[in-house]
């Protein structure tokens, strides 16, 4: 899959392909909030990452660097505001920010991650085995994305990379889930800090993230519940982590990229276990039934065929503009 941002070449420089226009055209809304409808849905069923989806329907590197540019202009703002240099720094990095491609993915990211949290969250617990099998499907297909993300061939080191990054997710999904009652603001504001680095991260689930901390279902209960002061501390948490990660990840993509695409792609298979279809309550893995197998074999390759189809249009689409 080609992509817009920087990559290395086999001398280890930089190279870069023709420069994306200035703007996307407002055109392109619909489709765009299409595919960022289908990262909120993966945020919202824990053990999916959104960024996993945003690497197979081709967001990934434009959403990263977009919300690179949105942190960078919010710095400039407040280094504007307190040493009193002004805020015209802050509105070219405003001005250099893709809105018309920004807007419409986050408009259907966050509808469809509203919807998703009353619609597919309820039939993954009343459902979970053939729901696990449907996503561990496409999970498991998604993982070619970021291979074929990298800039040159795949290297003894970047097998090494893979396979560290897919142990520590393993470890990281095998976690027991926290009870937490009624968690203090602090605590919404931390978990919101570490959960939202998976929106830009392949192989980690925010959502799963947020069950390890106990935090899943408080979330739910406030937006249902309207609670002001628990969204507002969950807001603010997420403003955090997000800034505070997002332009490290987008210079190792601009400067390390085949190493960190190696890293994505073990992440994204350790990930697999928290999708492994026959898990008892407390998500100890266990081995398949004797009777039943087809069909939750059948809903795995269903996964497979839908990522699939999505990865192979996105390669044509992109081919297309080359």
């Amino acid at each position: 899959m080609t992509n817009q941002n920087p990559e290395l070449s086999d001398t280890g420089a930089v190279r870069r392909h023709a420069a994306p226009p200035t703007g996307t055209p407002w055109r392109a809304a619909p489709g765009l909030a299409l595919r960022g409808g289908l990262v909120g849905m993966a945020e919202s069923v824990p053990g999916i990452s959104g960024g996993t989806i945003a690497l197979a329907v081709g967001l990934y590197d434009r959403l990263l660097g977009a919300a690179s540019g949105v942190v960078h202009a919010a710095r400039e703002l407040v280094a504007g505001v307190v040493r009193g240099h002004g805020l015209r720094p802050a509105q070219r990095a405003l001005r250099a920010i893709d809105w018309s491609f920004l807007v419409p993915v986050l408009a259907g990211m966050v509808v469809v991650l509203l919807a998703s949290l009353s619609l597919v969250a309820p039939l993954l617990e009343s459902q979970p085995v053939p729901m696990r099998a449907l996503f561990f499907g496409m999970i498991a297909v998604s993982v070619v994305v970021p291979l074929r993300m990298m800039p040159r061939r795949f290297r003894a080191l970047d097998a090494l990379l893979m396979v560290v990054a897919a142990v520590a997710a393993f470890a990281l999904t095998g976690l027991p889930p926290a009870e937490v009652a009624e968690p203090s603001l602090w605590y919404v504001a931390l978990g919101a800090a570490l959960a939202i680095n998976a929106l830009v991260l392949p192989g980690v689930s925010g959502s799963f993230l947020l069950v390890v901390l106990g935090l899943y279902v408080p979330v739910q209960q406030a937006i249902s519940d309207l609670d002001l002061a628990f969204v507002g501390a969950f807001a603010v948490g997420a403003a955090i982590g997000l800034a505070s990660f997002v332009k490290l990840l987008h210079w190792l993509l601009e400067h390390r990229r085949q190493g960190t695409m190696a890293v994505l792609a073990g992440l994204m298979v350790g990930s697999l276990r928290a999708l492994w279809p026959w898990q008892d309550d407390a998500g100890n893995l266990q081995g398949p039934p004797e009777t039943g197998m087809l069909g939750v074999v059948m809903l795995a390759f269903a996964g497979a065929v839908i990522v699939g189809a999505l990865v192979w249009w996105e390669a044509a689409r992109a081919a297309e503009h080359e």
